[in-house]
């Protein structure tokens, strides 16, 4: 037993077009993309020239205005998505650091476990050589800044800075140094036993951090940081 299959094609005409628009008048609205791509008429085809449409020319405005809107908007939801990103990665950084049962477990932290909890190629952090930083200076991974250092990178009373084209000598980041493209600086404030010092997150890839960028997560990770430091060292630790 055979069975004969037959197609139907349905053409759709202008009127048919028009029929669903009136039917569903928001469809422009729940469809701004589509209106973007629409060919505004003009009223007056046979006008002469030097004759200007005004109702087109608002159309094609308005149409201009969708497109805009919609790119914001799209730049919008992406930011917030890379927020709450790194909201959470400085979160799980913080609460690594909490871990820590002492100052050498916590140096190892933030060499060994923070790259990767933060997303970033290299975290290093050093201390100024001051009579206050012996016993930092001991750390695993520690690095040796010379007096002023902090101040010169980072300004006169600045607690953050971040470099788009880092040029690093071997101070901060040691044999590493020449793969470091960008990083981003943080102060680790002076106490009474601890010097200044930085905690340095740096990319392989220049430009990954640039001046005006968001410091707000650094500079609570760096806040931490500094806290658990100072008490890590205190005599009584």
């Amino acid at each position: 037993m055979s069975t004969n299959s037959q197609t139907t094609e349905t053409s759709i005409n202008d009127e048919d077009v028009g029929d669903f628009l009136l039917e569903n008048p928001d469809f422009f609205s729940r469809n701004p993309d589509v209106l973007v791509k629409m060919q505004s008429p003009g009223r007056y085809s046979d006008a002469p020239t030097g004759v200007v449409d005004f109702q087109a020319v608002m159309v094609d405005r308005l149409r201009d205005e969708v497109q805009n809107l919609a790119a914001c908007t799209q730049d919008v939801i992406e930011t917030s998505r890379n927020n709450m990103t790194y909201l959470t990665r400085t979160h799980a950084a913080v609460l690594a650091l909490l871990s820590a049962q002492d100052a050498a477990h916590m140096a190892r932290i933030i060499t060994d476990d923070l790259p990767l909890l933060l997303d970033v190629d290299f975290v290093t952090f050093g201390f100024e050589q001051d009579i206050k930083a012996e016993a930092a200076l001991r750390l695993p991974g520690v690095r040796m800044l010379p007096f002023g250092f902090v101040d010169e990178q980072i300004g006169m009373g600045g607690d953050v800075a971040l470099v788009h084209d880092l040029m690093d000598d071997g101070t901060l980041f040691a044999d590493q140094c020449e793969d470091v493209g960008s990083a981003a600086l943080a102060r680790l404030r002076a106490n009474t036993h601890m010097a200044s010092g930085l905690l340095v997150l740096g990319s392989s890839t220049p430009g990954t951090f640039h001046p005006g960028q968001g410091t707000d997560l650094l500079n609570f990770l760096a806040r931490t940081t500094e806290k658990l430091f100072s008490k890590w060292l205190s005599p009584q630790a």
